[in-house]
C-alpha cells in the first residue's frame, strides 16, 4: 500500500511539473509573433478551408486554456487569447483544435470511440467515487447481503470506463497535434522558429493527457484492490 501512495505522489508531482512547464512554454511562445500576422481565429479558419470543411464555426470562448472542439455543435472553441493573438502559441492551439474537426470530418475511429464514451464518462465523473466509497461503507455495515459490494463494483465499472476514455484520448490528442503541425509546415503558415515553438508547446500539452491517464489507471487499480482484493 505504501508503494501505491508513493506512485500517486510521483504522478501528482509529474502533473504539477508538466502543468507549470506548459504554462511557461505558452507564455514564452506567446512572445513569438507570427510573421504572417494571422490571429488564432484566422489560422483556424484557413485550416478548415484548406481541408474543405465548411460546416464548422470558429468561436471565442471565455477563460484560459479552455480551447476545445465540440463535435455535436461543430464548433472550434478558442479561448479569448488564442482567438485574438498572433503568435506561435495561438497558432499551435488553433491548428490543434481544428485537427479535431478534421478527425471528425474524416471519421477518425479513435475520436468516434471517445465521443461514444462521453455520456458514460459524464456519469462516472459525478458518481463513481461516491458509489465506490458508499458501497465499501455499506458493505462493512450490512453483513453478507452483498448490496454494498455490488454498488462498489458498479462504481468501479464506471471508473474503468473513465480510465479507458483517458487512454483513448491519447491517440486522439497526438493525432490532432500531428495534423496541426503538418498543415502549418506544408502550407508554410509559420517560419521554422515559429514551427519549433508550436511543436514544443503541443508536446507539453500532450503530456498533461498522458499523466492524467496514468493517474486514472492508478486510482482504478487502488480501488480495485480495495474492493476485490480482500474477497475469496
Amino acid at each position: 500500500m505504501i508503494g501505491f501512495y508513493i506512485l500517486i505522489g510521483i504522478i501528482s508531482l509529474l502533473s504539477w511539473t508538466i502543468s507549470n512547464t506548459l504554462k511557461k512554454k505558452f507564455k514564452t511562445y506567446s512572445q513569438v509573433h507570427l510573421q504572417n500576422g494571422m490571429s488564432g481565429a484566422e489560422i483556424a479558419a484557413q485550416m478548415l478551408a484548406d481541408h474543405g470543411i465548411t460546416d464548422v464555426q470558429v468561436i471565442s470562448t471565455p477563460g484560459l486554456l479552455t480551447d476545445h472542439y465540440n463535435p455535436q455543435k461543430k464548433t472550434v472553441n478558442l479561448s479569448e487569447s488564442v482567438y485574438n493573438q498572433r503568435n506561435a502559441a495561438a497558432a499551435a492551439v488553433a491548428a490543434h483544435e481544428v485537427g479535431h474537426a478534421v478527425q471528425h470530418a474524416k471519421a477518425y475511429q479513435w475520436l468516434a470511440m471517445r465521443s461514444s464514451l462521453v455520456p458514460m464518462v459524464n456519469i462516472s465523473s459525478k458518481f463513481s467515487q461516491w458509489m465506490v466509497i458508499g458501497g465499501i461503507i455499506l458493505g462493512a455495515t450490512s453483513g453478507e447481503t452483498g448490496i454494498g459490494f455490488m454498488i462498489a463494483v458498479g462504481g468501479l465499472v464506471l471508473m474503468a470506463i473513465a480510465t479507458v476514455f483517458s487512454f483513448i484520448t491519447l491517440p486522439v490528442e497526438y493525432d490532432a497535434s500531428n495534423r496541426a503541425l503538418a498543415w502549418l509546415h506544408n502550407k508554410n503558415m509559420v517560419s521554422q522558429q515559429e514551427l519549433a515553438g508550436a511543436k514544443d508547446a503541443l508536446k507539453w500539452a500532450a503530456r498533461t493527457y498522458l499523466v492524467a491517464a496514468l493517474g486514472s489507471l492508478a486510482m482504478l487499480l487502488y480501488w480495485g484492490l480495495q474492493i476485490l482484493g480482500g474477497r475469496d
